[in-house]
């Protein structure tokens, strides 16, 4: 683990159970923020194996295996993964890399990665992706969700993330990333920041199938 995912779990570490209160409802008031997450449930169910990748407390790892999805969850923070194997002790979750050898080559159904790649420096994200592609099988699905950029030509900006150093990134740029990984987008949301109360910021939420 490089020392920028130790600050970053570190960080988390230290508000897990202020931002597990925050998650705990997560989307009940914005029904657009939950849109794309029941079709990658029914995408992957019954395939194999998916991660949820930076699965924070695990409250979306829980709703994977509510929807029978068999979902496990990895994280940095060595606290948020102590308070979801409390919180949750039928279920899975283990201390590691976001798309690193948490999962052998070509086993897993899908990932998901909501709002866990923002931690990523711009040189960083292409790592990430093509770990993401490793672990997939062919067909395997990767959903991301992002605080999105809506300017063209640039790929991300740094933004005032209350917990870790973040950035929002750009829908276009991060598709182009995705396919020179090997994954081809199939689906697209982005929320207008107009319904952003706190930052204003579009909220992107792009789906991914790796190629065969």
């Amino acid at each position: 683990m490089s020392e920028m995912e130790k600050t970053v779990g570190d960080a988390y570490g230290a508000v897990a159970r202020e931002y597990a209160a925050l998650v705990d409802r997560w989307g009940e008031d914005r029904p657009l923020d939950r849109a794309l997450f029941p079709v990658f449930a029914e995408l992957v169910r019954g395939r194999g194996p998916v991660l949820d990748a930076g699965c924070g407390p695990g409250h979306l790892t829980a709703r994977l295996r509510e929807l029978g999805v068999e979902a496990f969850g990895v994280d940095l923070s060595p606290g948020m993964v102590d308070l979801a194997r409390e919180t949750y002790p039928g279920l899975r979750f283990e201390v590691g890399d976001l798309a690193g050898p948490v999962a052998e080559a070509g086993s897993l159904a899908g990932v998901l990665a909501h709002y866990s790649v923002i931690h990523d420096p711009p040189g960083r994200l292409p790592v990430t992706l093509a770990g993401f592609h490793r672990m997939l099988r062919e067909g395997g699905y990767l959903l991301l969700a992002f605080q999105a950029l809506d300017g063209p030509g640039v790929l991300c900006e740094p933004f005032d993330h209350r917990v870790a150093p973040a950035h929002r990134y750009s829908p276009e740029g991060v598709s182009v990333l995705a396919g020179e990984a090997g994954l081809a987008e199939v689906a697209r949301l982005v929320i207008a920041g107009s319904e952003d109360e706190r930052r204003g910021f579009p909220q992107a939420h792009l789906l991914f199938r790796k190629q065969e």
